[in-house]
């Protein structure tokens, strides 16, 4: 283990040395994150899973390091080039811009102007410029006229060039000069010549100019994306003149014909050279730092659709509506297996209505249905409101389920398995159904930028982008648990220690040899050894099996400590997990070992007194308001529910029902001053929105929250847990707003989304 990455690691995330060195050996012997998070505390010091993800990337970045001081400093030395000096300064550094910096005088270089020159013979009179002793240099370049070199002039000119690449080289300039460009630089945009008319949604961004340490990410990605389809041209630098004066303190030391060649000489080289270097550098440093905002609003955004409150196994009927077409319906089990496919139309005039109504008055008796998931598309609220008018004869819950990727997931190879012989109508009203029954089952199948939770998630480095969602999906995955005997093997494939190979193989041992009754029976899968048992038992569950702890959070490696404690209480497991007084007998301490601390006990006896528990929220039944469903019904001033269908870092946006999301702006998200949504909303949250706008011509709807905090966040965690009575919309006129302030920003907004 390298100690000097352990000590960085440790002091850029704040944690003790130990804590690093231990982690990173678990994660050296293949233990994934959310098994050292949950089941290795003691031995982390309850690190929690981000942070374990930060020293897995630290890692990895200073071995990427290490590796490129490896290549420089055997460059330089077969160029027999290296000093001790310069040695010292290559181990000692850890940024690769340092080493990079430290390594451009000894690069190979394709031919340059400076190359040429030296080949001409000029490099001698570069050095005695370059001292700045000499007072009459175009008498000294006549002594350098050659067949090549036909000119004084010429000859000076090819000196400026060696210069000017020296001074570009210089690693101590560069430091300085990368320090300007971090304190002072701005990014500035205009519109291409010609372009007005085409890039109009870019006008914000036609003559702008921000501080590039202050502007939000999301400005710096639509001036990028505009840049891309060639409606902008950007720029970052500082100011010219600073930077000139860095330069001239640094280089300019006489006052004579010589200085001012190199004062010539530092101007072409930051104009030609090191301002479109550090340019280049700052560009890819601002889009790095605005991709990871952007992929942490989106991973944060699908945390949340991960673990939105499932209805539970219960028998479901699945609408995906349509007008022409009919909508497509399913009944599935509650297991989320079809049982029916049919097609009705509900929603043309006079036509099949009755029909439709006869045939899931049908299905809600011969399947026994407990609730009806409608999609949430097209059609979606004529559709809800007709189902809603069916009498039942029982009580049978209507949910709007986010369809969003479920054509994605019916196209796929993923469903032509799953469903081979129907096609994609079909596969996606399946997909709807089981979203309600359990999102995290049937979402963890979809390419996560389908689910359309993000900004700009096809701007940014897609490599970056994958590896966070796979860790939230993982995340997600683990956190709520799998149960082993019901689970897909796409599920399955998320599991820690798993991977598609082995769920694949626990998909094939069960069709052949039926349901795991304990976790045992794992270790006879093909392929899955003791270290895959290690790291996946504790995350999968197993119901009504031969031990109740196979279907609780506790991992077998600690059963045996747990049937120490029942027999110390005269008692069984089943007894200890069923009774609280039996569990309160309980001293945790008279049970710390050298293996077993008291972070470990504590998790133990949590889960033996709610074991399973799933750790989602309830589902709760919403309601959009009554009358209210196009643009054209909404009024400004009305008070009406909506859900959060999306967040980014400058707002949510809301859906009210009209077909058409809302934005509510960051700065009407609450009452209070808050710097990111999420302080104030989560995904799919149940809230109370006012109207601020309506501009059907554009489809934008301003929407605000201000005042409205109470009925937006009562139940906590993910939303409202009240139910809608088909409350009609308030037309009460709203309080007033600073409207000129928020329009300003939306309209900047509005164009860069769009």
């Amino acid at each position: 283990m390298n100690t000097k990455h352990i000590a960085l690691i440790s002091a850029e995330l704040n944690i003790a040395a130990r804590q690093a060195e231990n982690t990173m050996n678990l994660l050296a012997e293949g233990s994934t994150v959310p098994f050292i998070s949950r089941y290795r505390k003691e031995v982390t010091g309850s690190l929690d899973e981000v942070q374990i993800g930060r020293i897995e990337d630290l890692q990895k970045r200073y071995k990427e390091v290490d590796e490129r001081r490896a290549y420089i400093i055997k460059t330089i030395t077969e160029q027999n080039k290296m000093t001790p000096e310069l040695l010292d300064k290559l181990e000692s550094s850890w940024v690769l811009t340092e080493l990079e910096d430290l390594y451009l005088p000894y690069k190979q270089k394709r031919k340059t102007r400076a190359t040429v020159a030296i080949e001409k013979g000029l490099e001698p009179l570069a050095k005695l410029i370059f001292e700045q002793l000499e007072n009459a240099p175009q008498s000294v370049a006549e002594q350098y006229l050659n067949e090549q070199v036909a000119s004084t002039e010429e000859a000076l000119k090819g000196a400026r060039d060696i210069m000017a690449e020296w001074i570009n080289e210089n690693a101590e300039l560069r430091d300085k000069m990368r320090k300007l460009f971090t304190h002072t630089s701005k990014l500035t945009s205009k519109v291409i010549e010609g372009k007005e008319a085409e890039g109009d949604k870019y006008k914000d961004y036609f003559d702008f100019s921000e501080e590039l340490n202050a502007i939000p990410s999301h400005r710096v990605m639509a001036i990028l994306r505009g840049e891309a389809e060639g409606f902008l041209y950007g720029t970052i630098n500082p100011e010219e003149e600073d930077a000139t004066e860095i330069m001239h303190k640094q280089f300019i030391t006489g006052h004579n014909a010589s200085s001012e060649q190199v004062t010539k000489a530092i101007a072409d080289a930051y104009k030609r050279l090191l301002r479109p270097s550090l340019e280049n550098e700052f560009r890819a440093v601002a889009k790095e730092r605005a991709d990871a905002e952007a992929i942490e609003v989106f991973t944060e955004n699908l945390r949340q659709l991960l673990l939105a409150a499932p209805l539970g196994p219960k028998a479901v009927i699945a609408v995906d509506p349509g007008y022409r077409t009919g909508c497509k319906v399913v009944a599935l089990d509650d297991q989320g297996n079809m049982l029916d496919n049919d097609v009705i139309y509900p929603l043309e005039k006079n036509y099949k209505r009755d029909d439709a109504e006869a045939l899931l008055r049908k299905w809600a008796q011969k399947y026994n249905t407990e609730a009806i998931a409608v999609g949430n598309g097209t059609a979606g609220r004529e559709t809800e409101e007709f189902v809603k008018k069916i009498d039942f004869g029982k009580k049978i819950n209507v949910f709007m389920v986010n369809e969003s990727g479920a054509s994605v997931y019916s196209a796929s190879e993923v469903a032509r398995e799953e469903f081979p012989e129907f096609d994609v109508t079909v596969r996606g009203a399946i997909s709807i159904g089981r979203r309600l029954i359990d999102p995290l089952a049937e979402l963890v199948k979809i390419d996560p930028k389908a689910i359309g939770v993000g900004q700009y998630q096809h701007d940014v480095n897609q490599s970056n982008l994958k590896q966070s969602l796979d860790r939230v999906v993982v995340s997600c995955v683990n956190n709520v648990g799998v149960n082993l005997n019901t689970a897909s093997k796409h599920l399955l494939a998320y599991v820690s220690g798993l991977g598609p190979s082995l769920a694949e193989n626990i998909v094939k041992y069960r069709k052949e040899n039926g349901a795991f009754s304990n976790r045992s029976q794992l270790k006879k899968v093909t392929r899955l050894g003791e270290k895959a048992f290690e790291q996946c038992a504790g995350f999968l569950r197993i119901e009504n099996g031969d031990n109740p702890l196979d279907n609780s959070a506790v991992h077998p490696e600690r059963y045996n400590l747990i049937e120490s404690m029942a027999s110390k209480q005269g008692s069984t497991i089943q007894d200890l997990m069923a009774k609280e007084d039996l569990r309160k007998k309980i001293n945790p301490k008279d049970y710390v070992s050298e293996e077993v601390g008291l972070l470990t006990l504590e998790d133990i006896l949590k889960e033996l007194d709610k074991p399973s528990r799933d750790p989602r929220d309830e589902i709760a039944i919403f309601e959009y308001a009554e009358g209210i469903r196009t643009m054209e019904d909404l009024k400004v001033g009305m008070t009406l529910p909506g859900v959060v269908t999306n967040i980014t870092n400058f707002g949510a946006f809301v859906d009210v029902g009209v077909k058409q999301d809302g934005l509510v702006h960051i700065s009407h998200l609450s009452n209070k001053f808050i710097t990111n949504p999420n302080e104030a909303v989560k995904l799919n949250q149940k809230v109370t929105v006012t109207v601020l706008e309506v501009d059907a011509s554009r489809k934008r709807i301003s929407l605000s929250m201000k005042d409205n905090e109470v009925a937006a966040n009562s139940g906590g965690g993910g939303g409202a847990r009240r139910e809608n009575k088909g409350n009609k919309p308030s037309s009460k006129p709203a309080a007033p707003a600073p409207l000129n302030d928020f329009q300003a920003k939306l309209n900047e907004l509005r164009k860069k989304f769009n």
